[in-house]
Formats: C-alpha cells, sequence, structure tokens
C-alpha cells in the first residue's frame, strides 16, 4: 500500500510540470494526446446528461490549486451538464478525507465547506486526519459536530466510499486531479497542457457528447 501511495503522490506531483501553453485549438485536441478513451465506458450517474468527473484529493497541492481556475467553469456549466467530485481513494489520509467529502456531501453541506477544507489544510496548516479534528473545524463553518460525526461513521457513507474506490478503479487513475467525460474520455492537467487547457479539452469532449446524442 505504501508503494501504491507513493506511486500516486509521484503521478499527482508530475501533473503540474507541464510548461504554460497557449490555448488549445479543437482541431490539436486528439485522443492519445490530450486525453485517452477508455476501453469500458463506465455509466454516469444521471443518465441524459453528459458527466464530467473530477477525481482529487483534499491533500493534494495541485488539486487546491486548480481550485480557482475550476470553479467559475463549474458555475457556468448548461443544464445538460452534470458535474461530479469523487475523492481519490488510495489509502491512508486518502480514504480519510475521502470519507469525510462524503459524509459533507451526504448531509448536502459539502459546497459549503469545499473551499473552507482547502484553505484549512494547504493555508492554516490544518491536517483532519481524525473524524474530531474535522469536527472542531466544521463547527467553525457551521456544521453541527455531532451531525457530522453520525454521517461519518454511517453505513451510508461507508457504501459510498467503496463505490468510489470501484469508480476510481474503472477510470484507471494513478494520480490527482483527473478529469473524465461521461464515462468515457479520462485526461489531466500534464496531459492537456495545464490548467486552462484542461478546461478547453473538457468543453471540447462535451460538445463531442453532445453532437453524438
Amino acid at each position: 500500500m505504501r508503494n501504491l501511495i507513493f506511486s500516486a503522490a509521484l503521478a499527482t506531483a508530475s501533473l503540474f510540470t507541464a510548461l504554460v501553453a497557449a490555448p488549445l485549438q479543437a482541431a490539436d485536441i486528439q485522443a492519445g494526446k490530450q486525453y485517452v478513451e477508455l476501453n469500458s465506458p463506465v455509466p454516469v450517474a444521471q443518465p441524459g446528461k453528459i458527466e464530467v468527473v473530477e477525481l482529487f484529493w483534499y491533500g493534494c497541492p495541485h488539486c487546491f490549486q486548480f481550485e480557482p481556475t475550476l470553479n467559475p467553469w463549474i458555475a457556468k456549466l448548461p443544464e445538460d451538464v452534470n458535474f461530479v467530485r469523487i475523492p481519490a481513494l488510495f489509502g491512508g489520509l486518502w480514504n480519510v478525507h475521502g470519507q469525510l467529502f462524503i459524509a459533507l456531501e451526504s448531509m448536502k453541506v459539502e459546497q459549503k465547506v469545499h473551499d473552507a477544507i482547502f484553505h484549512a489544510i494547504h493555508k492554516e496548516g490544518k491536517k483532519l486526519s481524525t473524524p474530531d479534528e474535522m469536527a472542531e473545524f466544521l463547527a467553525t463553518q457551521g456544521i453541527d459536530k455531532d451531525a457530522f460525526l453520525k454521517a461519518y461513521n454511517s453505513f451510508a457513507v461507508k457504501g459510498q466510499m467503496e463505490k468510489a474506490k470501484k469508480l476510481a478503479m474503472a477510470y484507471q487513475i494513478t494520480g490527482v486531479p483527473v478529469m473524465v467525460v461521461n464515462g468515457k474520455y479520462r485526461f489531466d492537467i500534464g496531459s492537456a497542457g495545464g490548467p486552462e487547457q484542461a478546461l478547453e479539452v473538457a468543453d471540447f469532449l462535451i460538445a463531442k457528447e453532445r453532437a453524438a446524442q
């Protein structure tokens, strides 16, 4: 498991090594270059909508750096696109933070505290490595401690953890942040050429899927 986590960390660290590139042209976006097509498509959460998944980890500095670029893009997505965040679960603290995310999502408060959690970890030096530490921090954000702890330890959340693990395996991810469009196309910031370029690839693949409907 230690080797797996180490490999995932190396893959994650490589995603931001690409130099800042010029905006991509649609004609330049190709399978095998900016993105890969999965051999076996993965079912989407909401059939009838084009799904965009981001796999992430709260402890990932590159995921944190991607947020200011990603969030305004999410806010402007059209009605036929469903954006989904899924925590990557490579063991250890990855799983702890993934359970935090899923618990908050089950409480329907994750969007309220998503940015605050990233900021606490990467700017305030908080590890948020135990349920009690999480609950204390979340209380400062207006989240009831007992309600959070109940959700965190619930069977429903543990079931969603297993689902997230299976999805990550189906997407064949090795690091984060990674994006998947409509369960068919996987890409990351490194392969796309940068954060902005990754979203251009996402837009291209969304249009590709929309045209195919």
